[in-house]
């Protein structure tokens, strides 16, 4: 089951059938004890018609969104790559290999985008990639009630420069998108569940990769479990959990780029750059 945001109301979908949820706030429908009952009893109401493209909306209302680093063994050698002139190259080897995670805060909503919105390529940055990341939705009782694909779009000069400069190679307007829906799913999806990312500029594919999640070295039990220890998010969170996809060293983001990532059960989400 499909859990939908858009700009005439919340919607579910179950095999490409589509029903209004009635629920007024995000916010109360995502944190809802009785988040199941209420699925299931819109999805016993008759059917509407599915969402136009324009009408989709972040599936995000005030939670704050987070990431996690170094979770995939591409990622710790991008990272070390990126950081060895800086002195850094072994932290991401050691944040690899060690019990506590990398976490580090991403978004607010504001500097979330959906479906369709365009992100925003820094100006005082030469070396610009997305990062398709597969991201927990997690309510205020720290419970994963779904996942959705997110895009934690980076500068991996600034990053490289100096690991102190993280925040600022991570979070500025239109950094993070997320959707293009919440897959209500309590259990991990299986390891063979693909990512994929394809880059097109001018209608033309000038990168294409893909992993699975059988990559991703922690669970997702395990990265929430990091987030919410001795912290409180009274509406809930988002959470990406780290990128096995990384361009080549010599590939930047162009403005009107487009970025389409794909996980298999959730769908496409598609951002141009700007």
């Amino acid at each position: 089951m499909l859990l939908h945001r858009t700009t005439t109301g919340i919607l579910v979908s179950q095999n490409n059938a589509f029903h209004l949820v009635p629920a007024t706030d995000w916010d109360e429908l995502f944190n809802a004890p009785d988040l199941d009952a209420r699925i299931t009893a819109a999805l016993a109401t008759p059917a509407v018609p599915a969402p136009s493209p324009e009408t989709l909306l972040a599936p995000i209302g005030t939670q704050e969104v987070w990431a996690a680093g170094v979770t995939y063994f591409r990622s710790r050698t991008a990272r070390m790559e990126e950081s060895k002139d800086a002195g850094g190259g072994t932290f991401y080897d050691r944040v690899y290999e060690a019990e506590r995670p990398e976490i580090f805060f991403k978004a607010t909503p504001q500097r979330t985008v959906g479906p369709g919105t365009p992100m925003h390529l820094r100006s005082d940055s030469t070396w610009m990639v997305p990062e398709p990341e597969l991201t927990l939705a997690i309510n205020a009782r720290g419970e994963i009630i779904g996942v959705t694909c997110g895009n934690d779009l980076s500068c991996r000069d600034i990053e490289g420069e100096n690991p102190l400069y993280l925040p600022q190679a991570k979070c500025f307007a239109r950094c993070a998108a997320l959707g293009p829906a919440i897959l209500l799913r309590k259990e991990p999806l299986p390891p063979e569940t693909t990512i994929t990312c394809e880059i097109t500029r001018a209608g033309t594919t000038v990168f294409k990769g893909e992993t699975t999640l059988a990559q991703l070295k922690r669970t997702p039990s395990e990265l929430a479990g990091f987030l919410y220890r001795d912290n409180t998010f009274p509406t809930g969170a988002f959470l990406m959990t780290g990128t096995g996809i990384v361009p080549p060293d010599n590939f930047t983001l162009h403005p009107t780029d487009t970025v389409h990532i794909t996980i298999q059960n959730i769908g496409t989400l598609s951002n141009p750059m700007a």
